[in-house]
């Protein structure tokens, strides 16, 4: 073979190559939205959690199969689960892009400004009142970050389901997180509608509540709330009665509005339909203080750059007290 011959086979030999390629592109986001639609369980959430088409997300994963010649997903109309083959490439792809993510992140301390995500999830109550008010203010002041709050009161794992961190009543929390509170104690009120009370009339103890329509709510675990009251040292709790069963507090509070029976909630979330006179407060000397909403982040892995300027912010907060 001449040296022109040589030379005209390696060209063949590369242009195949650059063909190749170029027909099967493997590229960074093809394999971190492989790893979002495992994470968030199909290509619809993943396409949520993205912004984007969930066809478009279908067409990444389908030439990131083509291009590796192996089948990473078992697809069915109910669910998405990886394959063998998926689940060894998440094995060895999430460090890999833990790393990467936070190599890119640790720019953002040269920036003058920090950019990037914070994603929470928190229960509606306190996305409400507490986590939205907060986040709003600092954005202002952060004008690079976004931030996503996902109203959920199930208890998930905020790693497995990619957010930041997570708000919860309380800090009784796994060990392998951080917690700290958002904003001062807070109380419950008893709530009814003036018509109820002109129906039924006024409780005059915890006890009372027991021969009313009380508004229940079933946790999404499956748990019934119990109704707590402390008075001069007096702790009382019952289990109320009552034909309506709800899941949400805002459920609850137009549930009271409308007459249905008497609710348990928040006093921050109640306040301003009682100063409306849409509803009245009951057993206001039986008040328990309770925890606030905490924060609570993994202490084991890389907080990013927005996340930490987040941190800072709540922890120079100046909160408004209760207590007054």
């Amino acid at each position: 073979m001449t040296q022109i011959e040589r030379t005209d086979k390696l060209i063949k030999i590369d242009q195949l190559i650059k063909s190749d390629f170029s027909m099967r592109p493997l590229r960074l986001d093809s394999l971190e939205i492989f790893e979002d639609v495992v994470r968030h369980g199909g290509f619809r959430a993943a396409a949520l959690a993205r912004g984007v088409s969930s066809s478009a997300i279908s067409q990444s994963i389908g030439v990131l199969e083509e291009a590796l010649g192996i089948r990473l997903l078992n697809r069915t109309t109910r669910s998405v689960a990886p394959t063998e083959a998926g689940e060894q490439l998440l094995e060895r792809l999430r460090p890999a892009l833990h790393e990467i993510r936070t190599a890119i992140d640790d720019l953002n301390q040269l920036r003058e400004h920090p950019s990037g995500t914070v994603r929470i999830n928190a229960p509606g109550p306190a996305a409400d009142h507490v986590l939205c008010p907060l986040a709003f203010k600092f954005m202002k002041i952060c004008p690079e970050v976004h931030v996503e709050i996902v109203s959920d009161a199930a208890i998930i794992d905020i790693v497995e389901r990619g957010f930041d961190a997570g708000v919860r009543f309380g800090n009784q929390l796994a060990q392998d997180m951080v917690a700290m509170p958002l904003g001062p104690a807070l109380r419950y009120a008893i709530v009814a509608s003036p018509d109820y009370l002109r129906e039924r009339g006024r409780p005059g103890s915890p006890r009372d509540l027991l021969q009313h329509d009380c508004i229940r709510r079933r946790f999404p675990g499956g748990t019934m709330v119990t109704w707590k009251f402390e008075r001069d040292g007096e702790d009382v709790e019952i289990a109320p009665r009552g034909r309506l069963t709800l899941s949400s507090a805002h459920q609850e509070l137009q549930a009271a509005i409308a007459g249905s029976g008497i609710a348990h909630l928040f006093e921050d979330y109640v306040r301003e339909e009682i100063e409306r006179g849409r509803v009245v407060e009951l057993l206001g000397d039986w008040k328990q203080k309770l925890p606030s909403w905490y924060l609570y982040y993994p202490s084991r892995r890389h907080t990013s750059a927005a996340m930490r300027t987040f941190l800072e912010y709540i922890r120079n907060y100046k909160w408004c007290s209760n207590d007054g």
